[in-house]
């Protein structure tokens, strides 16, 4: 047998399993590394996160990144050469943490790799008919295999695709796995670029649990911030858009795409939330005048009517959603967006996902560690059950180190 497939075999037999996960999102803060303590699999899975580090990107990494992040024409050159370029610079940031870890590679039994997403396209969104739907990340994985001489599960989300869905987002699996709980209706709200939640409904039914993106995020906070405030990212705490008065003609106007109204599952991203949106909705609504702290107020309200409006529709018309919501992502520290959830939703309850054992900051790194772990060690037959929107599928592919 070839020794890279018996040394698979060999992980796979294990009763524990060390596995890295990597998250790069698109907001393009940096890479988010999650060393897990794997044991089971399925519904008996168990994880514990070792060690957890965000390692900063630098302004030339962000700066590259954007000129083929969410354009419909880019330097296709650039494209190509970026695809190893992400992977090894993310290999080499994996060393480095093992290394301020002191655990030696040969102590980790494979990386799992999400790669930084470039474009999103699913059917909903595209403009040429009778295609399928698309997703692209960057950053190869056999790269990243033979720099670190780790196994490396990668490029998860084209299986999803493949098998009818729409490669986004893939939250629930992980979410299904590790957090249902029996008797209490929770959701998992994940605020990145963009914001997305996993609904696990107290009673376990499979057919009631789901996963869909609901709006923007971050992602036109972040820009918006950029563009009228260059020496700041993003808007920390809120503060900035708490300085400003939100606009109802303009949030009225935002919410008018027929993204709102699809049903769920639905995915989408920065091409169609982007600061070009904004710029039509204000011309649409008159308010190309906004002052910059109103106009963060109003986008700070956006979000937040997404997630609001994503979260009643979990429930029966008339009913006010009472259920556990579990916040990660870099939307969790707007103090401002924060506060405004709870106030449209006053029957919740909020916590982090910290309550249920695992980092926020790192959960999403922690969710393609357990894709991984299934992948190797698990049955696909746990995942999705047929739901719509949620094959049953393993996803990552697999590159050897050698």
């Amino acid at each position: 047998m070839n020794p890279n497939l018996q040394h698979l075999f060999a992980v796979a037999q294990k009763p524990e399993r060390r596995i890295i996960g990597l998250m790069s999102g698109t907001s393009l803060d940096g890479l988010d590394v999650a060393l897990c303590r794997f044991s089971g699999h399925g519904m008996a899975t168990k994880v514990q996160v070792e060690r957890f580090a965000t390692v900063p990107y630098a302004a030339e990494v962000k700066e590259q990144v954007r000129e083929v992040f969410a354009k419909s024409h880019i330097d296709f050159e650039l494209l190509c050469v970026l695809n190893p370029w992400v992977a090894l610079l993310q290999a080499d940031m994996v060393l480095a943490c093992l290394r301020e870890w002191n655990i030696a590679p040969t102590e980790v039994d494979c990386i799992a790799s999400h790669g930084q997403t470039v474009f999103h396209a699913p059917r909903s969104q595209q403009v040429r008919a009778g295609f399928p739907n698309a997703t692209l990340q960057i950053g190869d994985g056999d790269h990243m295999a033979v720099r670190t001489g780790i196994l490396t599960l990668s490029d998860f989300r084209q299986k999803h695709v493949a098998a009818g869905g729409e490669g986004a987002p893939l939250a629930v699996y992980g979410d299904y796995l590790l957090f249902s709980k029996a008797g209490q209706d929770r959701i998992l709200l994940n605020m990145g670029g963009i914001a997305n939640f996993t609904f696990l409904p107290g009673s376990l039914a499979l057919d009631a649990i789901f996963s869909t993106d609901v709006g923007p995020g971050n992602t036109l906070l972040d820009a918006f911030t950029q563009r009228h405030f260059p020496s700041k990212s993003y808007d920390e705490n809120g503060a900035l858009a708490s300085q400003g008065q939100a606009s109802e003609p303009l949030l009225q106007a935002l919410l008018a795409h027929p993204f709102f109204a699809a049903e769920f599952p639905k995915t989408t991203g920065p091409e169609l939330f982007s600061p070009a949106y904004v710029e039509q909705a204000q011309q649409r609504s008159n308010t190309t005048a906004l002052p910059p702290t109103d106009l963060l107020a109003t986008l700070t309200q956006f979000t937040a009517a997404g997630i609001v409006q994503a979260v009643h529709r979990c429930f029966a018309a008339g009913t006010a959603p009472a259920v556990a919501i579990y916040a990660s992502g870099g939307g969790m520290h707007n103090a401002l967006l924060m506060s405004i959830l709870q106030k449209q939703l006053p029957m919740c309850t909020f916590h982090t996902t910290a309550d249920l054992g695992i980092h926020p900051d790192a959960k999403e790194a922690v969710l393609f560690a357990t894709l991984a772990n299934e992948s190797i060690a698990g049955d696909p037959a746990a995942f999705g059950q047929g739901r719509a929107g949620i094959p049953a599928v393993s996803m990552g592919k697999i590159s050897f180190a050698h």
